[in-house]
């Protein structure tokens, strides 16, 4: 069974759980899971909101202010006592431990000496455990999520008036991926942030599934949008062979340029980021002839090749699209020939070696080197290659 976290509103701690028990999670058995932690003064209350219409759960945890403060060995020895699954307390200390030392690096200390003020600690340790075990009791082994969205502003703490995303989100965020959005409001908590970066095992779509079950859980404030953490469970379904990632299509239409110029464009969009480049022929209006340029790259490289474009060329406009890519896994590896090592790529699916084609470059100089035809050394590196199929 697989999960996916649909953030667009964000996620908090509170909201996952939420989601969870909206899901299909027993709430008297997620109390009775929790209750092994021998953690008093406190309640877990659930109530149902409708968020621009759509149901959700909003999950609220109520603590004594009593409470002592706890830090990172006191939660630690606390989960490790309790009589929770093995997976559930590793998981559980997981997250503590990557808020702690996000927190500690933004206040230069130790994760040990990182005080967690949250009444004592009650409101995250529910939280962080409760969905721990919630994903456990729903059958969930893997999950995903969406990209993790991030407002501005300043939120209030202990420390004083902070910015947002606050500090220490953003060091649990390191490696995830983010967008800002222009709303001035937390939408990433801390304990919400470490929970998506120590569970999730991949940012991204959805994933290949066939949904069985459905959870929303809902923030505490009210936003234009609706304020809800989506949660889908259900089976993994295969998917298309080969690796999934996104990349970016640069396109551009030219009908007044000269044509030598072309390969020095192409040149530089390789050196801008560019993961292929090629021209295509077409007829414009009034049988004008032109030629298409088409650049694929990564988001990243978006700024750079879009300047190479208009810097190199006559255009006065770029299309963009983002598309999603099928990949086999690729690998680079050298074969002895007649005339010298060349290398190899070679092509898997699943972990099978399903194709290989000699590097054409390695051919070329092996050919200079020997004095023979290019084509002589390929068909030779080719033969070795297939060998590397059979």
């Amino acid at each position: 069974m697989i999960g996916y976290l649909d953030c667009f509103a964000g996620i908090s701690g509170n909201m996952l759980l939420g989601a969870l028990i909206h899901a299909g999670v027993e709430v008297d058995t997620l109390k009775a899971e929790l209750d092994k932690l021998g953690l008093g003064g406190w309640r877990l209350e659930i109530g149902s909101v409708c968020r621009s219409g759509i149901d959700g759960a909003l999950a609220q945890v109520v603590a004594r202010r009593d409470q002592p403060q706890r830090k990172l060995g006191d939660i630690e020895q606390m989960i490790a006592a309790a009589d929770l699954s093995g997976r559930a307390k590793e998981r559980s200390i997981a997250v503590f431990r990557r808020l702690a030392e996000a927190e500690g690096k933004v206040h230069n200390i130790p994760p040990q000496q990182v005080g967690f003020h949250e009444v004592g600690a009650v409101d995250s340790i529910v939280d962080v455990v409760g969905s721990v075990v919630g994903l456990d009791l729903l059958g969930v082994e893997t999950l995903y999520a969406s990209p993790l969205p991030l407002g501005r502003g300043f939120v209030e703490a202990e420390h004083g008036r902070l910015p947002l995303p606050a500090p220490a989100t953003v060091e649990v965020l390191r490696g995830v991926p983010t967008y800002g959005v222009d709303l001035e409001a937390e939408l990433v908590t801390p304990t919400g942030a470490a929970l998506a970066a120590t569970l999730v095992g991949g940012f991204g779509p959805i994933p290949a599934m066939s949904i069985s079950a459905v959870g929303y859980g809902a923030g505490t404030r009210e936003f234009p949008s609706p304020n809800l953490l989506r949660l889908l469970v259900g089976e993994s379904t295969p998917a298309a062979p080969g690796e999934r990632d996104r990349v970016v299509v640069i396109e551009t239409n030219i009908d007044d340029m000269n044509p030598e110029f072309y390969s020095d464009v192409i040149e530089r969009l390789f050196e801008a980021g560019a993961l292929d480049a090629f021209l295509t022929p077409a007829t414009m209006k009034r049988g004008r002839p032109a030629t298409v340029v088409t650049v694929l790259t990564r988001p990243e490289s978006v700024g750079a090749v879009t300047y190479a474009l208009f810097r190199g060329t006559t255009t006065f406009g770029l299309r963009i699209s983002e598309v999603e890519r099928r990949c086999l896994a690729r690998e680079s590896v050298e074969v002895e020939t007649a005339y010298g090592r060349v290398r190899v790529k070679i092509g898997r699916l699943g972990g099978d070696l399903v194709t290989a084609a000699p590097e054409f470059a390695d051919c070329q100089e092996r050919a200079r080197e020997r004095g023979v035809a290019v084509r002589v050394v390929y068909e030779a590196a080719k033969l070795a290659a297939d060998r590397l199929l059979s």
